[in-house]
């Protein structure tokens, strides 16, 4: 299915690679371009156009030397068919410009995962178009300065690290960083259920509910993960309904 194509203009190049890095990661986003300047950015677009695979949008910086991303974003909406603008600044008092070019959101350094992904939701309603289901989600994680994609389907389960998750698989673990509560909203769909303020598990890797003097775990291969109180009697209800369907009849 298709999937977004964006443009990332920041002439930090620090500040590039973490917006960089924060849209590769997001399963809804098949292809990020990248620019130092508006100039350049503005090249790139035409030459998208004239290949015929337009860009969706564009993550624009403000202050920026040469054609800051004010100027850049009025240009941009003279567009014929102009890309969706997000803007993603360090400062505050330009959000009447991006109102009045009207860019789809606003994005304040440093950029939170959660954020972005509700950008990017934004675009993609916008854009209509027509995303990847989370069920084939990928996730790019950094193993000895080489970059691999992880795929849900990999994935036993998550441990929170702070504003980092750590995913557990079958043969290692990978730090990558996103939120728990971002992987929990857009892996929901592929069957990844909140046990913990901690943890995100993989329901079909559950193996055992085990409740004990009021206090729940669930085993998923060799590691008990605890389960909050409040999360207790909606992952029973929930093994116990995945029971009832593999019940042959």
């Amino acid at each position: 299915m298709a999937q977004l194509r964006v443009l990332a203009v920041d002439d930090e190049l620090p500040a590039l690679e973490d917006i960089s890095y924060l849209l590769r990661a997001d399963p809804r986003i098949g292809e990020v371009a990248t620019a130092r300047d508006g100039a350049a950015a503005l090249r790139l677009l035409d030459r998208a156009i004239a290949e015929g695979r337009p860009i969706d949008a564009v993550f624009l910086d403000i202050r920026m030397r040469g054609l800051d991303g004010v100027v850049l974003g009025r240009l941009l909406s003279r567009f014929a068919n102009p890309p969706r603008v997000v803007f993603v600044t360090a400062y505050e008092e330009h959000a009447v410009d991006a109102f009045e070019i009207k860019a789809e959101d606003y994005l304040l350094k440093p950029v939170r995962p959660e954020r972005l992904a509700e950008a990017i939701r934004r675009v993609a309603v916008s854009a209509d178009v027509p995303i990847e289901s989370a069920e084939t989600d990928t996730i790019p994680v950094e193993l000895g300065g080489v970059t691999r994609f992880v795929s849900t389907a990999d994935v036993i389960y998550v441990e929170a690290q702070g504003d980092y998750a750590r995913l557990h698989t079958a043969t290692g673990s990978h730090l990558v960083r996103i939120p728990l509560a971002t992987l929990e909203e857009r892996w929901s769909a592929a069957g990844f259920i909140r046990v913990h303020r901690s943890h995100l598990v993989a329901v079909k890797h559950i193996e055992e509910l085990h409740i004990d003097s009021g206090k729940c775990v669930v085993r998923v291969g060799d590691t008990e993960i605890p389960v909050s109180r409040r999360h207790t009697r909606e992952l029973r209800d929930l093994l116990v309904r995945r029971a009832r369907k593999g019940r042959p009849e």
